[in-house]
Formats: structure tokens, sequence, C-alpha cells
């Protein structure tokens, strides 16, 4: 019980120690336009891209293989923040022409799984949710 004081006692004195420290900012007028206009292109064009791999045949085989309908599979993609939709037309735009399907199949598995175990989603009936 000691050890335990004594480390929550320490990360705490390092925590107030280092919140007395002086951070330096810069300011300037920033314009809207400026800010939200390459965000929302971005972040379409990403969708886009994760859509349109989706459409095709050969992925819709491979994911019914794995056991997932891609009517899920794009409910899912829709639900994923913009960072992991970025992350996974990264992905997508990495993989050779025509080839390796199933190591971005695998990506999109390993997503849904971890959703799914997190409790975000309910996909695949052999996991149980941590909440």
């Amino acid at each position: 019980m000691n050890s335990i004081k004594k480390i929550i006692s320490t990360g705490l004195i390092v925590c107030i120690t280092a919140a007395g420290l002086p951070f330096s900012a810069q300011a300037r007028i920033v314009a809207t336009e400026e800010i939200t206009a390459p965000a929302a292109t971005s972040q379409s064009a990403s969708r886009d891209t994760v859509n349109q791999f989706f459409a095709r045949a050969e992925v819709r085989q491979a994911m019914l293989g794995q056991g997932v309908t891609a009517q899920a599979a794009m409910e899912r993609v829709a639900a994923m923040s913009d960072a992991e939709v970025a992350q996974l037309a990264g992905r997508i735009d990495q993989a050779p022409a025509g080839g390796d399907v199933l190591g971005i199949l695998f990506t999109v598995f390993i997503v849904l799984l971890v959703t799914d175990i997190m409790g975000l989603t309910k996909v695949f009936p052999f996991t149980r949710s941590v909440r």
C-alpha cells in the first residue's frame, strides 16, 4: 500500500512541477477558409478512396470470405473517425496495383475487430465487449 502511495505522490509531484513550466505560443489571424478548405477536401477524398475500394468485386468477395458483408463494412467506415479513414486510405494508396488486397482487408478486419472489442460496433459474433 505504501509503494502505491509513493508512486502516486511521485507522479503528482512531477505533474504539478511540469504544470508550472512556461510554454510559448504564437498567435495570428487566420481566415476560416484557410483552416476548413484543406481538411474538408482531404477528408472527402479519403472517404471516396475507401468507398471506391469497397465497391470493387474482388474486395467484396474477399470480405465475404472473412464473414463480413460489404454493407456492414461500408457502415463501419461511415462510423470511423476522419483520422482512421485517412489511415485506411493511405494503406489503400500504398498497396501495389492489382495485388495485396488481402493486406488491406486484414487491416479492415483488425480495425473492425478492435472496435468490436472496445464496444463501439458489433460486427463479429465471437467478440466480447470490454464495456
